[in-house]
């Protein structure tokens, strides 16, 4: 490890402790939002440690965080038990951990519309084979500068700064592999439009819109809650609603 890569590594570490003062309520019970998740979903986590914030100020965004659910896991005898998730940890790299290690914070479930069965396991399998890939420190120096005086960036600029990567195929940040897992499906996120002039001779003046797949190291984690091709899944609606079945108390 190179002196850059130690010192990398110890900001890490800071900037992975949590804010005491940021506190947080989770929207779901961690039962209904494990009944909710499905394989192929993307959870959005609101984290409360340093780089978190980093990401919030500079995406102008409530979700610091994403992770891609692989489906429910099994225990030794074979039961099934609570859902998993594949992340890009900033100290343990991609890795998988159980769903009830972000249950208790605030979530949102983001579920890809009208992709096959088939495709949501190509998904999940270019996820899990990123397994072991490292964490991109140059994204840390990138975001940690922000930490220090929080100064102000042109809106234009922010998703730039969080794209500075070292470009290491063998690095990634965690929206960076699940967009590279949609991508290996051609599955829309928030591709780039691009209007072209069309050849037709009787329209001269018409144009056609194309579609550009955008480079998956621009993506951050809002961009799943933006998409028009992710439906936001609230597990409190998901499993029956009734506002007349709620208990209120009767102090005023």
């Amino acid at each position: 490890m190179t002196i850059l890569e130690a010192m990398a590594k110890r900001l890490a570490d800071y900037l992975s402790q949590p804010i005491e003062k940021d506190i947080q309520v989770a929207t779901s019970t961690p039962e209904d939002l494990a009944s909710t998740l499905k394989k192929g979903d993307v959870i959005l986590i609101e984290g409360n440690s340093r780089i978190s914030s980093a990401i919030k100020y500079l995406t102008q965004s409530t979700w610091s965080h994403a992770a891609l659910c692989i489906g429910n896991g099994r225990n030794s005898d074979n039961r099934v038990m609570e859902p998993v998730l594949v992340e890009a940890d900033i100290n343990e790299g991609v890795r998988t951990v159980p769903l009830s290690m972000y249950s208790k914070v605030h979530t949102r479930i983001c579920r890809p519309v009208g992709i096959t069965q088939e495709d949501i396991n190509t998904v999940v399998g270019y996820a899990l084979a990123q397994i072991g890939d490292t964490y991109d420190l140059q994204n840390i120096w990138d975001l940690a500068r922000f930490l220090i005086s929080s100064p102000p960036v042109p809106g234009h600029l922010k998703r730039r700064l969080l794209a500075l990567g070292s470009g290491d195929p063998t690095k990634t940040i965690c929206s960076s592999m699940i967009a590279q897992a949609f991508q290996a499906v051609r599955y829309p996120i928030l591709p780039e439009r691009q209007l072209e002039k069309t050849d037709s001779r009787a329209c001269r003046h018409c144009y056609r819109e194309i579609l550009h797949i955008k480079h998956h190291s621009l993506f951050v984690p809002r961009d799943f809650d933006a998409s028009p091709y992710f439906e936001i899944v609230k597990p409190t609606i998901y499993k029956g609603f009734s506002p007349y079945e709620m208990k209120w108390s009767s102090e005023l």
